[in-house]
């Protein structure tokens, strides 16, 4: 469940790079108040945190066991 979560977290971060870079538009702090609310730092923060649990997979190293 929380992989799952850390996936969907890095695809929304991965496509709110893509929306920058391509139209400099920030998706994220567009929908939560611009890049200095408080909400849209902590949302930047969990997103960056999910990328660095999914971190080990990438090299391919499984930390979550499915049953």
């Amino acid at each position: 469940m929380v992989e799952r979560v850390a996936w969907w977290l890095i695809l929304a971060g991965a496509l709110n790079w893509l929306l920058v870079g391509v139209f400099h538009w920030d998706l994220i702090a567009y929908l939560f108040g611009g890049a200095d609310a408080l909400i849209t730092r902590l949302l930047y923060i969990v997103i960056g945190l999910a990328g660095v649990y999914l971190l080990p997979q990438a090299f391919g190293v499984r930390m979550v066991h499915r049953k």
